[in-house]
């Protein structure tokens, strides 16, 4: 996934105060650790994840391959750590429908005159 500069900027930003998720030890990324990746990444969008492999090139390998499918975006890499993105058009959905609901069944307050409008100097 291509991301311009100001949205990793942005997702960045919202990143800082994030905890890893995902935390990959010297075992390497099994597939049970790729299967919880996917679930983090659908549900969250925007996760950390902890790469602590000792060899800087295993460790490079290893976040390579979690944002192997075009969709996954590397936003930071900063030692161990790494910020990815995917974003979830299902969960785009969801929000648009909750909010169309919630404008839909908002209760409308009957609008009062300002008692200031109807003073005459």
């Amino acid at each position: 996934m291509a991301l311009s500069e100001a949205q990793k900027k942005y997702l960045r930003g919202l990143g800082h105060h994030l905890k890893p998720v995902i935390m990959i030890a010297d075992s390497g990324l099994s597939e049970a650790v790729a299967s919880e990746f996917e679930i983090a990444i659908t549900h969250h969008e925007l996760i950390k994840v902890s790469v602590r492999v000792s060899d800087r090139a295993a460790r490079d390998e290893i976040i390579d391959s979690l944002c192997g499918d075009e969709a996954t975006g590397l936003v930071q890499r900063v030692g161990n750590m790494a910020l990815l993105y995917r974003e979830n058009p299902e969960k785009k959905k969801k929000n648009q429908i909750a909010e169309s609901l919630i404008k839909r069944n908002s209760p409308r307050l009957p609008r009062t005159p300002s008692p200031l409008l109807g003073q005459k100097k």
